[in-house]
């Protein structure tokens, strides 16, 4: 329960009212017993470092993710109900975590606002107007037709901000917006935010945030921790509460007791160094990536002992310094030195000096503490003996002998830093190399980290070379470098950066370089942020967007809540443009089956033919060099060289040189001139039984056609008996192209189209633009329909391309009407892209839709479909399947046209079961796609 209140806001009713909020991820609880009202029209902030339930407070309140337990009311509205979320989800704007995470990266910036406009209902002229205003505000007009994956950090963050507020929300939630990006885009964010609201003063703007510097803007702050309030009020009444005089050190104050037991505000010792003595240098270094230039001319200097700072936004080239450092790049350009040698990737005694902790925890979660420690021992060639010994002093150095034999991922954040360090440390380098080793982590925790490091400076002489996004941070470094944009803008104490840019504080010092960096000295520079937003955030109503509508007017753009073509072109449109851009897909779908059916039609025959044959003659006779002969002149059989005994025949056939051996019997010419019954020994390799047993029939066919010869030319007559008469119908040569190019087709048109549209739901979840299906009207029906048609039109683009090679290149003619199987291919095309959509909505990784797509389309294709046996022999199940599987149907249709020239009427059987199974299952399909997030 709050400590304090929050600050009355309008006198409208509580925009936000949560009651007993819990929330559990397996056995991790995210959200203990939440209550807390939000005031309407104020900007709220939730603080405290990751993991301790920001994120998932938010995601409930936007209606993106499931309530477990309690009561969350938005808007005047139970968010459990599922006719409340549609009908205010386009009076709520939600930005999730994460730099352009509601956005798509290949649409450009226009693309991405037309599609966001779509959504919500505007006609064209209003989207217009609407995407010209803010876009004029946020200075994103010149880049309109830039992807959005090409946008820095900081316009990432405007573009997902104008996405959000297409459609004039009362309640703008905003997770993180800022994280990893420069403090003047940070800046230039929060003056946006503040234009609006002075244009808008009814909405209402609730704030996740790990800058402390931020939460100084807000009107109202909720502190958390694991899940709980720690407290609530405006920043000024906190830092009242608590005494302090940041807050930084009011939200420690605010912890549990057993979390600040031990706690110690950091204090820095003096540096006692030698100049002379460097430890990194670094000249002129540069890293190109094709066009791209990821690090221009770098240069810098840090002496032994020291701790050097990096400090600049997500991209602009820091982790990839700090990898040419370590040897891990190789630099296209320019020189670097490492303790006094010359940087060589190749050079391991020099790298072994060095201990790298990597801006993601990379760790091996299988192996315990104690484990993770020996193996990097190891790794390093520390020698055995030592081990032991030098694991322990890590343990107890860095606080790890309570959790040795725990898992990494069942320790707090604050923990697997620690171990982290300490695996980088276990090898004792000289220098320590951190990639933003903080992020996320709880101001105590933080605290004892630096203490730590700390110590390895001071008292170990240990360099320390250290990436952060947080000021503070950085100012507690000897030196310090500025990055932007693959550039060091300069390099010196924190103190004397401020002095030079005569700032009154290390941001503002950065905020002035990049303004001198972009070329931009002439704008005036942001206000410094004060307790009242409306105090620092100027009015700019030449560049305001568009003003809200009257809550009259409202009703007239709202989206219906009902089935909207409209949002299902949108996504139509969206799907397409993205499938154009992507060249991987495209070639896929295009070249894919083009080059499977190449592989399949002219790979795989079941043709017996060319067969390798040699003969053991024990009769060595005219009479049987004439029966051996036989074979010879046969298109099925090739001759070898004869076999002297059985230990040759049975030598050749274990290689795989012949396929049979035909074994003439001592006798044969006496016994075949005086009418007796004749026996033939033919040996087949039987590892392969259709094909041995086609074989068999070859042998017994020549056999007997032999046996009559003889007799008529001695003029007797054969026994009498009834014949057979073999006539085949539709492939009278029994070749097998003309029978697998028409089973190749459907084959490919089911996996293909199945596969590719398998990507389309489940690369949204992946990449968290799926938040966009749960927080705007659009409906489910909607987003699967409008993601299957391009699938289905490059299936029928892909089936015109397969016909036209079957034709052509494999000689298939085509006997009977290619309109009906041109409108069956159209129906199945559906049925195949549907059973992508449902692998695509029950599953959270591509790998997985991939796998499962693959699984029920080859296997039930290959087996139960009729491709080599009819589904009329099978029984049981597997004639229930084959009855039911669209792809019978398909090799049906396609059979009957290519093959048995019939047309529409005797194949319109083939289309009800396929007409059924499209609506069952897009219908499931819809069904399992979830509308939140579980």
């Amino acid at each position: 329960m709050p400590a304090s209140p929050l600050p009355p806001g309008s006198a409208a009713a509580p925009v936000v009212v949560l009651q007993g909020l819990s929330l559990r991820y397996g056995q991790n609880v995210a959200l203990a017993d939440i209550t807390l009202q939000i005031p309407s029209g104020q900007m709220v902030g939730l603080i405290g470092p990751d993991g301790v339930g920001k994120s998932s407070l938010l995601a409930l309140v936007a209606g993106a993710r499931r309530i477990q337990q309690g009561s969350v009311q938005v808007l005047g509205g139970d968010m459990r109900s599922r006719r409340h979320r549609e009908r205010v989800c386009p009076r709520i704007a939600y930005m999730p975590q994460g730099l352009g995470r509601n956005l798509y990266p290949t649409l450009s910036v226009e693309e991405n606002l037309q599609f966001f406009a779509r959504l919500f209902g505007h006609a064209a002229g209003e989207r217009r107007q609407r995407i010209d205003a803010l876009t004029r505000a946020t200075g994103l007009a010149p880049f309109l037709a830039r992807p959005a994956g090409k946008l820095s950090g900081g316009m990432k963050q405007k573009l997902g901000l104008c996405c959000a507020l297409i459609h004039d929300p009362d309640l703008l939630i905003l997770d993180e917006p800022t994280t990893g990006v420069d403090p003047l885009a940070r800046a230039q964010f929060w003056e946006l935010i503040g234009r609006i609201r002075q244009d808008r003063p009814q909405m209402s703007v609730l704030v996740a945030t790990a800058y402390m510097d931020e939460a100084q803007r807000f009107d109202a702050l909720v502190a958390m921790d694991a899940g709980r309030i720690l407290a609530t009020g405006s920043p000024q009444q906190l830092l009242q509460r608590t005494g302090c005089t940041s807050l930084e050190a009011a939200f420690i104050a605010l912890l549990p007791a057993e979390k600040t037991r031990d706690y110690q505000p950091v204090t820095i010792p003096p540096l006692s160094v030698d100049d002379a003595d460097i430890a990194i240098a670094a000249n002129e270094l540069t890293l190109r990536f094709g066009d791209f230039l990821a690090v221009d001319r770098v240069s810098f200097r840090i002496r032994r002992g020291e701790i050097f700072g990096f400090v600049g936004s997500n991209g602009c080239g820091k982790t990839t310094t700090m990898k040419m450092l370590t040897g891990l790049l190789p630099a296209s350009s320019g020189q670097a030195w490492l303790l006094g040698q010359p940087l060589d990737p190749r050079d391991i005694a020099t790298r072994r000096r060095v201990g790298y902790m990597s801006q993601s925890f990379s760790l091996y979660g299988e192996l315990s503490v104690v484990q993770n420690l020996v193996l990097h021992a190891q790794l390093f060639n520390v020698p055995s003996t030592d081990i032991p010994q030098r694991v322990a002093q890590m343990l107890a150095r860095f606080g790890l002998e309570p959790v040795r034999d725990q898992l990494p991922d069942s320790l707090p954040l604050g923990i697997r830093q620690r171990l982290s360090l300490a695996v980088a440390m276990v090898h004792q380098p000289e220098l320590l190399i951190l990639d933003e080793p903080t992020s996320g982590v709880d101001p105590v925790a933080r605290d004892g980290f630096w203490r730590l490091l700390l110590e390895l400076s001071r008292r170990d002489r240990v360099t320390i070379f250290i990436s952060t996004h947080f000021m503070n941070e950085a100012e507690r470094c000897d030196r310090m470098s500025m990055m932007h944009a693959g550039r060091v803008l300069d390099s010196d104490t924190p103190a004397n950066l401020m002095r030079k840019r005569g700032a009154a504080s290390l941001e503002e010092a950065f905020i002035g370089y990049l303004i001198q960096a972009s070329d931009a000295a002439a704008m005036p520079p942001p206000a410094t942020p004060t307790d009242t937003p409306s105090a620092v955030l100027p009015t700019a109503a030449a560049h305001t967007p568009a003003a809200a509508p009257a809550a009259a007017d409202r009703k007239r753009w709202l989206p219906p809540l009902h089935f909207s073509p409209q949002r299902l072109l949108a996504y139509l449109w969206r799907e397409t443009l993205e499938l154009q851009r992507d060249p991987i897909r495209a070639a896929l779908a295009l070249g894919g089956s083009i080059l499977l059916m190449f592989v399949i039609g002219f790979g795989i025959s079941m043709d017996v033919e060319n067969l390798r044959y040699a003969v053991l003659d024990r009769d060595d006779t005219t009479l049987s060099r004439d029966y051996a002969l036989q074979l010879s002149g046969s298109r099925y059989f090739i001759q070898r060289p004869p076999l002297a005994d059985y230990a040759a025949l049975d030598q050749r056939m274990r290689s795989g040189e012949l396929s049979l051996a035909i074994e003439i019997p001592h006798g044969f010419m006496r016994d075949v001139l005086a009418g007796r019954q004749v026996q033939i020994g033919a040996w087949v390799d039987g590892a392969m039984p259709m094909r041995a047993q086609t074989v068999q029939g070859y042998v017994q066919g020549m056999h007997q056609h032999w046996l009559l010869q003889q007799l008529a030319a001695r003029g007797l007559a054969p026994a009498a008996s009834a014949s057979v008469q073999t006539r085949f119908r539709y492939n009278p040569d029994v070749r097998s192209l003309p029978a697998m190019v028409p089973a190749v087709i459907p084959l490919l048109l089911l996996l293909l189209p199945a596969m590719l549209t398998a990507l389309a739901v489940v690369r949204e979840k992946e990449t968290g633009s799926i938040t966009n299906l749960y927080v705007t009207p659009v409906t489910r029906s909607e987003f699967l329909i409008g993601k299957q048609l391009p699938y289905v039109a490059l299936a029928m683009v892909n089936f015109g391309l397969m016909s036209l090679l079957a034709v052509t290149v494999f000689g298939v003619p085509v006997t009977g009407s290619f309109a009906t199987l041109l409108l069956g291919a159209l129906v199945f095309s559906f049925a195949s892209t549907g059973m992508g959509l449902l692998a695509s909505s029950v599953t959270r990784s591509q790998i997985a839709a991939m796998f499962i797509t693959m699984v029920a389309t080859i296997v039930p294709a290959t087996q139960f479909s009729g491709l080599t046996n009819p589904v009329t022999s099978l029984e049981g199940p597997a004639r229930l399947i084959g009855e039911v599987y669209p792809a019978t149907h398909i090799m049906t249709l396609s059979r009957g046209v290519f093959s048995k020239a019939l047309g529409f009427a005797e194949l319109s059987g083939a289309f009800w079961p396929m007409l059924l199974a499209v609506p069952v299952i897009l219908a499931a399909a819809i069904a399992l796609l979830a509308k939140q997030e579980r």
